[in-house]
């Protein structure tokens, strides 16, 4: 899969506090760009903990610390980061609208 973008998940860990997001960070972008989704399902199958919000797919990083919300467009074989934020900062936000 090819993944829009890196940038986002590197301005989140280079914020105070947290570095420790990095590591997993780096991880899930390895995984998904070795991915090869064609529907939700396959992508299931991969991350069974993530969640589906409308057109969101909502992963969890670092054992459900950080939240990460993406657009998948299976047909082109494409990941939009949209959000990268603590649990807490998740509740916050409509998922649908970021």
């Amino acid at each position: 899969m090819r993944i829009i973008s890196r940038r986002t998940l590197r301005e989140h860990w280079e914020r105070p506090g947290r570095s420790d997001s990095e590591g997993p960070l780096s991880d899930w972008y390895n995984i998904v760009r070795r991915s090869e989704w064609s529907n939700p399902a396959t992508l299931k199958d991969q991350f069974r903990s993530a969640s589906f919000v409308g057109d969101r797919v909502v992963f969890n990083i670092a054992g459900n610390k950080y939240r990460l919300v993406a657009g998948v467009d299976y047909q082109y074989r494409t990941v939009y980061v949209k959000w990268v934020g603590t649990h807490r900062e998740y509740d916050d936000i409509d998922v649908k609208e970021v």
